[in-house]
């Protein structure tokens, strides 16, 4: 148990650490926005601790409890661990751990999410297997991104 804690805080040696629900809330929207990712890809209620080490792209955040949320833009139930972890690049999270998608009578682990041409508006999940599904990034957009975003596809 020991080697687990000493490699968790190598992992977060230097890290931004922000905590409770606001902060968290803030600090994550501003990540996903970095990122090039829609605001609504991860539930970001309830959360009490968010951290980010810039040097390794490794990122972290903490609920009290496990949740699960339904995404009716793809039809899909996703469940959240206690702690959801990803290393981060712009247009990627990789290495995701704390994230399931139920596929049929399964939940499948998401352990990549990106999106590998913006044009394109899709936005990629991937499994540990390779497998993967894309979705329109629209799918996972709040409200206000999508009224801007469909004000700029009028133009």
């Amino acid at each position: 148990m020991a080697g687990t804690t000493r490699s968790q805080d190598d992992q977060r040696a230097g890290a931004e650490i922000v905590y409770g629900s606001e902060a968290c809330l803030s600090h994550s929207i501003s990540l996903l926005e970095e990122l090039g990712f829609p605001k609504g890809v991860l539930p970001l209620q309830d959360l009490i601790e968010c951290g980010r080490v810039r040097e390794t792209g490794f990122v972290w955040m903490k609920k009290e409890a496990p949740s699960e949320h339904f995404f009716t833009g793809t039809n899909s139930r996703v469940s959240y661990a206690v702690e959801v972890t990803a290393y981060v690049e712009k247009f990627k999270m990789k290495k995701m751990t704390g994230i399931k998608s139920k596929q049929v009578f399964l939940w499948v682990p998401i352990t990549e999410m990106s999106i590998d041409d913006p044009a394109s508006q899709k936005i990629y999940f991937k499994t540990p297997v390779g497998i993967g599904k894309s979705f329109p990034l629209v799918a996972f957009m709040t409200e206000e991104e999508k009224q801007k975003y469909l004000e700029e596809a009028r133009k």
